[in-house]
């Protein structure tokens, strides 16, 4: 019985095959890859990737051999389309939901998190700390899938999560409208010495390298979390839970 719900969910968030795919782009906006054999341009395949960019889907080129380990029914036809495990929210849901809480905006944004694992934690602590939703890029980096649902403990069917071609440019037009952002780095001040109440935005970078240069330059303050240990770095989600329960801290203290 167990094996068959891991296998009916798995397939709830793939679609294979051309006509399926097709129909699919056509009719779903809750699309998170689209999967390719490299190097077959006929048209029924031409025509499914050209409907993908239209959409502004990813289109990832792959081997056949790659098609293959990943089809569930063995005949994906040189395309695969993963849907995404929820159905992602607009920037302008999640300012709405903390006006609805009678709050000031409480935002993740998240640049780069590769780590399907690592994004799950971080939307679960960000739902928990009672934060109005979380940001993620459209491209190079991790998207909600039934990994991160499951690594999330369910947490992203309750959290607002919102997919932007830029996060430089989102940074941007949130600080127009009053928030704050704190980027999380180990050269940045002390969380205890750092003003994190009312409207504020946690920036939380790549697993490898951090914040991204421009990301970093957009945000007011950097904060890093006080460690003594025999390590430099803690992991992406680790940190962000911590700096979440901060905010929470100093808005309870106020």
């Amino acid at each position: 019985m167990q094996n068959n719900k891991k296998e009916s969910e798995k397939h709830e968030l793939m679609v294979e095959g051309r006509n399926p795919v097709l129909e699919a782009l056509k009719t779903n906006d809750n699309i998170d890859k689209l999967y390719v054999q490299e190097g077959v341009k006929d048209g029924p395949l031409v025509t499914i990737v050209a409907k993908a960019k239209e959409k502004n889907v990813m289109v990832i080129p792959v081997p056949k051999e790659k098609l293959d380990a990943m089809s569930d029914t063995g005949h994906h036809q040189g395309a695969i389309l993963n849907l995404s495990a929820i159905q992602y929210a607009e920037v302008e849901d999640i300012l709405a939901r903390a006006e609805e809480r009678g709050e000031k905006p409480f935002i993740f944004v998240l640049d780069g998190i590769e780590d399907p694992h690592n994004l799950g934690a971080i939307i679960r602590s960000a739902n928990l700390a009672g934060a109005h939703g979380v940001i993620i890029p459209k491209h190079r980096a991790a998207t909600v899938n039934a990994t991160v649902a499951k690594a999330s403990a369910g947490a992203v069917y309750h959290t607002l999560v919102a997919k932007v071609t830029n996060i430089a440019q989102t940074i941007d037009q949130l600080k127009e409208k009053g928030i704050w952002f704190a980027c999380a780095d180990m050269g940045g001040e002390e969380m205890y010495r750092c003003n994190m109440t009312g409207a504020i935005g946690l920036v939380i970078g790549n697993e490898g390298n951090g914040v991204s240069r421009l990301v970093r330059e957009k945000c007011d303050f950097v904060v890093s979390i006080p460690m003594k240990g025999d390590i430099d770095s803690l992991n992406a989600s680790v940190a962000a839970g911590i700096l979440a329960w901060e905010v929470v801290r100093q808005n309870r203290m106020k």
